[in-house]
């Protein structure tokens, strides 16, 4: 295939060369269903040759040895979001949102058991309640919260709760064991803010 002549404009009985067949109408992107096709139909593929693949969408150009992708896609083919973020695609124009309710509305994680240990989750403006009979013990775990997040835990059942700290962690608050501190009625509450990697203070209606 001879090197691309460029752009001619061909007027009404003007005979072709193989000259212009060769430098002018070879030199467009030819269009496959697959690699598997183009490679079948062309046999000798010349450098600076392309070729277009339906299956992937994708632009390719013999650089002398092999074919090779173009990059002219981009390699971005979606875009998907969770909430509080709206919107997202997978063509065209992307519409990105923020759902100001959605991040602003707590989530609840009800637990009715005596022991319950805190998880990543709960630091995802949720509230942790605790409810039974008897007293319970809420542990603080290492190694799962970073500085800054906040989980906000309240006892609605008739047992106390308290907090005690997972190995390597260190509790502060103002309740009378400061390291344990204990929610002080039914119904009070606390937030547990995470200050520095395994350590927290505790701040709310504590005994």
């Amino acid at each position: 295939m001879a090197a691309g002549q460029g752009f001619k404009t061909f007027t009404t009985g003007e005979v072709l060369t193989a000259g212009d067949v060769n430098g002018y109408l070879m030199q467009g992107v030819l269009v496959f269903a697959s690699a598997a096709a183009r490679n079948a139909a062309i046999t000798s593929p010349q450098e600076g040759q392309f070729a277009f693949t339906k299956d992937t969408n994708g632009l390719w150009y013999y650089d002398g040895a092999a074919w090779v992708a173009s990059g002219a896609t981009g390699d971005i083919e979606g875009v998907s979001v969770t909430s509080p973020i709206t919107g997202g695609g997978t063509s065209g124009t992307v519409t990105i949102g923020f759902d100001s309710k959605a991040a602003t509305t707590l989530g609840f994680n009800a637990q009715t058991g005596t022991t319950y240990t805190l998880v990543a989750a709960d630091a995802s403006n949720k509230l942790v309640t605790t409810s039974n009979a008897s007293a319970v013990t809420v542990t603080i775990p290492p190694s799962v919260f970073s500085a800054g997040e906040q989980i906000n835990v309240q006892s609605i059942g008739v047992g106390l709760t308290s907090f005690t700290a997972g190995a390597g962690v260190t509790i502060t608050s103002t309740g009378a064991t400061s390291a344990a501190p204990v929610l002080r009625a039914r119904y009070s509450a606390c937030t547990i803010i995470c200050t520095a990697s395994n350590t927290f203070t505790v701040l709310g209606d504590l005994s």
